[in-house]
């Protein structure tokens, strides 16, 4: 996606003060986003979404849209805004889905590593561990291919309700982006070709030989649960946030 370092040229140049707002904030929080998976870039971002949509949520309230959202011949991208917000609510939903899993399966290998079973069953604690995370990487993979985006257009002369289609189209682009971040540090894969989200990922198998977890193992262990911890609450405050922002256009769709 590309960043925005300066006001977007798809905003028109004189719009209502909420949708200058908004705009600014967009184009702010594009420009400092960051490629990085780590769990801190990631919660940051989902923190700063959450503030972006509210600017949202008191823009859709603006008169002038509700009225625009029940005018002759709005049908069809009024219907494409509702089904992307539904995409996205159910996008968040099967982040949340993943990370419940990630944190089970954190959760089993820390059981057997602590109760100190032997050799043969901190290998077979650690063997689920990876069947686990592989099974993880392939719903993602086909989740995200199979996830389907709108295009959202609008060709009328009304500059602010062109100001607010790009800007929930572009907020929606950046929905769609840190949360296949999400999914992305969830699954372990890698973000980029230099560097994995999770270091013990990088465990692996030896011919019949399976490297057995030492104290800095364990710790990595109990850093990514403390990271999967802060997550989850990040994901859920903005599960919520998507979903009041679907319940605000609902509400002015029938105002």
């Amino acid at each position: 996606m590309a960043h925005l370092h300066i006001r977007s040229n798809s905003f028109p140049s004189k719009s209502h003060p909420v949708i200058n707002d908004v705009e600014d904030q967009l184009c702010r929080l594009k420009s400092s986003e960051g490629t990085s998976t780590s769990a801190a870039s990631v919660c940051t971002n989902l923190a700063n979404l959450r503030d972006l949509h509210e600017g949202v949520n008191n823009m859709i309230q603006m008169t002038s849209f509700q009225q625009a959202l029940s005018a002759e011949g709005s049908e069809k991208w009024t219907s494409e805004l509702l089904e992307e917000s539904l995409r996205l609510v159910d996008l968040c939903g099967f982040a949340r889905d993943v990370l419940s899993l990630s944190k089970g399966s954190i959760h089993e290998l820390q059981s057997t590593l602590r109760r100190n079973r032997g050799e043969a069953s901190t290998a077979d604690a650690i063997e689920a561990f990876m069947m686990s995370k592989k099974k993880i990487q392939k719903m993602v993979r086909k989740y995200i291919k199979n996830f389907n985006r709108s295009n959202t257009s609008y060709m009328g002369e009304d500059f602010d309700l062109r100001a607010i289609l790009v800007i929930l189209k572009e907020t929606g682009d950046l929905d769609f982006s840190i949360l296949k971040s999400v999914l992305t540090f969830l699954s372990g894969e890698e973000a980029s070709s230099k560097k994995r989200s999770w270091s013990f990922f990088s465990m692996v198998t030896q011919t019949s030989r399976i490297k057995i977890m030492d104290s800095v193992d364990m710790m990595n262990l109990k850093s990514s649960e403390i990271a999967i911890q802060e997550l989850e609450e990040e994901l859920e405050v903005y599960h919520r946030t998507l979903v009041k922002t679907r319940v605000f256009l609902l509400n002015a769709l029938n105002h």
